[in-house]
């Protein structure tokens, strides 16, 4: 795998964006969700929440603080999971609009066990850490 320099890259994060957009849309287009301004929060928030810990372990430039992230994204996962079951039983949404954004979810989890996967495995812990094996390099030669 080429080191990435974006998390922009990523297709698992590119799939939650896309997700997140998908939930935003079907909280807009129902009406019941607007009178349950708590839950229409929560239910952004966690669809949100799987980008951004996706983003933020990326940003730490560290291959064991991403594996933790993307831990976090998983959970985020299944958090937005629920919430989606929940709206269905309320009536916010329908089962096709529910399965379908589900179906994305599957397909981002399954992305995040194999990145997690490859990171666990890799020899490179990260470019936060290409400083110090260049100034150990530098220093014994």
């Amino acid at each position: 795998m080429a080191t990435l320099k974006r998390f922009t890259d990523l297709s698992c994060w590119q799939f939650s964006r896309d997700v997140s957009i998908e939930v935003y849309n079907a909280v807009q287009n129902s009406p019941s969700f607007k009178s349950n301004f708590s839950f229409r929060d929560q239910i952004l928030r966690s669809s949100g929440s799987i980008m951004d810990n996706i983003a933020e372990g990326f940003g730490r430039g560290g291959n064991s603080e991403f594996v933790l992230f993307l831990g976090y994204a998983n959970g985020s996962c299944s958090e937005l999971r629920s919430q989606l079951i929940r709206a269905e039983d309320f009536g916010y949404i329908d089962f096709i609009t529910k399965n379908s954004i589900e179906s994305k979810i599957d397909r981002i989890e399954g992305m995040i066990i194999g990145l997690r996967k490859y990171l666990q495995s890799s020899p490179y812990y990260g470019s936060r850490f290409e400083k110090d094996k260049k100034l150990k390099s530098k220093i014994s030669t």
